[in-house]
């Protein structure tokens, strides 16, 4: 089953457009669509992906999970938070949980700092050799 397109095809992008744009390779795009973590509002009829700006800003969310070592579960569960945010929906579960994400971001943050901080280091000293 196809996904209608868009109202709009003016506004839509090609994932090669998208991709270009989030620094992303089709594969994880395409990945991405297939295990429903992010999905094109649309194809065309000949069955190609069509990405809108909301679209593009899903996509660059995920990508900054990406580097912090988050699962796609924990993205997906980010996504999710935060569509409730948008519609209003927060309740005090939902901001303890996106709490809880703030924190595990953070403290991932600060391992990923640390490690280059050894790098630093260790470039230090090879050019001391």
């Amino acid at each position: 089953m196809t996904t209608p397109a868009p109202q709009d095809p003016a506004a839509t992008m090609h994932i090669g457009a998208v991709a270009e744009r989030t620094g992303l390779s089709l594969r994880t795009l395409r990945h991405w669509d297939e295990v429903g973590l992010v999905r094109p509002s649309g194809r065309t009829e000949g069955g190609f992906r069509l990405y809108t700006e909301a679209d593009v800003e899903r996509i660059l969310l995920v990508r900054r999970m990406k580097p912090l070592g988050f699962s796609l579960e924990e993205m997906s569960r980010l996504l999710e938070l935060a569509d409730r945010v948008a519609a209003g929906d927060a309740d005090d579960a939902v901001r303890a949980e996106l709490s809880d994400l703030v924190a595990a971001a953070q403290e991932r943050r600060a391992d990923l700092a640390r490690k280059l901080d050894m790098a630093d280091e260790l470039i230090a000293l090879l050019r001391a050799l």
